[in-house]
């Protein structure tokens, strides 16, 4: 018995080795397609595609808050399909303040302006993804400008079902859970970008979590991306 069950496993392993890297060139491809339009590394991006394809058959909506020049949001697209609503939110203002709840790291990384990955403190002109949703050939879109305490609790009555969230800090993340969370279906995943980089991220998620006594979980994409799948 226990034998036949380490074949099972290894034989299952093997199948879904063997689906990644077919997959493998799409998605490599997508990244060289969108890498202008995107700051996320390449195994991250790689791995966001391969997540997303893996729960594209949920019914509802794509929701992404934290855009930044709309790659991600293009790429996922053509994995999700043509028919699927995008709803993309973004100041395009680049990020509001840090906070002391968001991390010494946080803080030092908003003072260095000159470093590399400060990105003009992650701004991106509404322009940007507009372009990278034409090369995508999507056109069941919709853009949010705005900071997201003033669109996100604006947003309609629709069904989500996967949600990458990119907002950085404690206040941003929180406000986009107790709004947008409640909307997503049953199984349906939040992609958590920045839960491992910064602190008010994860404390924000463990903080919704907790007061909202959800029995959803934080799970990992090949022990790297993390993302909560809705359970009530």
């Amino acid at each position: 018995m226990a034998k036949r069950l380490v074949k099972e496993v290894l034989r299952l392993g093997g199948v879904e080795i063997k689906r990644f890297n077919k997959a493998l060139g799409q998605y490599k491809l997508l990244f060289k397609k969108y890498r202008p339009y995107t700051m996320v590394p390449e195994g991250a991006f790689i791995l966001n595609l391969d997540l997303c394809n893996h729960y594209k058959t949920m019914k509802g909506d794509f929701v992404e808050c934290g855009v930044w020049r709309g790659g991600m949001s293009a790429a996922i697209s053509e994995i999700l399909g043509s028919d699927r609503p995008l709803h993309l939110f973004d100041s395009f203002q680049g990020l509001p303040a840090a906070r002391e709840i968001d991390g010494k790291e946080a803080l030092a990384w908003q003072r260095d302006v000159n470093a590399p990955g400060y990105f003009d403190n992650c701004r991106a002109e509404e322009s940007y993804v507009l372009q990278a949703m034409k090369l995508a050939g999507h056109k069941k879109y919709q853009t949010y400008p705005g900071w997201f305490d003033e669109t996100i609790p604006e947003f309609g009555d629709h069904s989500v079902a996967i949600w990458r969230l990119d907002g950085d800090w404690y206040d941003s993340i929180m406000v986009c859970l107790d709004h947008l969370f409640p909307k997503v279906v049953e199984g349906g995943i939040v992609l958590l970008d920045d839960y491992y980089t910064w602190d008010g991220c994860a404390k924000a998620v463990h903080d919704y979590l907790s007061k909202t006594e959800s029995p959803s979980r934080v799970y990992q994409w090949d022990n790297q991306i993390a993302y909560l799948v809705k359970k009530s």
